[in-house]
């Protein structure tokens, strides 16, 4: 059994999983290929994470995180995920890597997004959601600057996934400072604690709006019915899109043979590029 653990969470719809696995296989089978231990199969909750007595360590030896065998076990958290010591392959926002994680990790590459409408080689941008009112959705503009419609927008109630997300706050958030306003054009702002949830809330009116990443949006279309009560306003501008991680312990000559195996499975896609390389 591998000592290590690998993961891809930040698009593991349940509807998605079998599409998720059969990227990891390509993966976990070219990281094989080039004598790295890579685990037969991805992570999905807190039990399979590997428990460390006393927390998770930094650099100089300050506790960051508890043990994950002291968590919820069926539940997943993803920041005990992107810190643990034995993760060799993970994905996370740039969000959170600008807010901290970015000292305790390392970058090995960037998804390719050119499937999506909204995305553009590793850049994504975010669709800007209201319900639905039987006029058409906006079209992602082809230069990928901002098209946000601060009339439409101003006095409503706004609702993003999570405080560190790039896709569903922060990146607005730029794009409104950009144009001289703030997010106090919103009547209100809630958390709802992911993508679809948020997707849900505006289709059913307990929110007015929320920004949604390009990738999470094509997933909403494909299996979540709440997304046939919204409709695309506007869209953020595009910025780097959900970066593939890898503990900060990982020895340089095994990110080396993960980037050669990123760019063996992006050279042997039969349709677009899943992977950017980086470094």
């Amino acid at each position: 059994m591998s000592k290590f653990v690998a993961a891809l969470p930040m698009y593991d719809w349940p509807e998605a999983r079998g599409e998720v696995d059969a990227q990891w296989a390509l993966l976990r089978d070219a990281f094989r290929q080039r004598g790295i231990d890579a685990p037969e199969s991805v992570v999905r909750s807190n039990r399979e994470l590997p428990p460390v007595s006393g927390g998770i360590l930094d650099a100089v030896g300050e506790v960051i995180a508890s043990d994950p065998a002291t968590l919820p076990p069926d539940e997943f958290d993803f920041h005990q995920l992107w810190l643990s010591p034995a993760l060799l392959f993970g994905q996370t926002c740039w969000g959170p890597l600008e807010l901290g994680l970015a000292r305790h990790v390392q970058v090995i590459a960037q998804p390719n997004y050119d499937a999506f409408e909204g995305g553009q080689g590793e850049l994504y941008s975010s669709a800007l959601m209201m319900a639905a009112d039987g006029g058409s959705s906006a079209a992602s503009p082809q230069d990928g600057n901002a098209v946000i419609p601060i009339d439409l927008l101003r006095g409503k109630r706004f609702i993003f996934n999570s405080p560190d997300s790039m896709s569903g706050l922060i990146g607005l958030t730029r794009d409104l400072e950009a144009m001289g306003e703030s997010l106090d054009i919103f009547a209100s702002r809630g958390e709802s604690g992911g993508h679809r949830s948020s997707i849900v809330a505006v289709a059913e009116g307990r929110a007015d709006i929320a920004a949604i990443d390009c990738q999470s949006w094509a997933l909403a279309q494909r299996f979540e019915p709440a997304a046939r009560g919204v409709k695309v306003v506007g869209w953020t501008a595009r910025r780097k899109g959900l970066p593939y991680i890898t503990a900060r312990t990982t020895p340089a000559s095994l990110i080396a043979a993960m980037r050669e195996g990123v760019a063996a499975v992006e050279g042997g896609a039969s349709e677009q590029p899943l992977f950017q390389r980086v470094g």
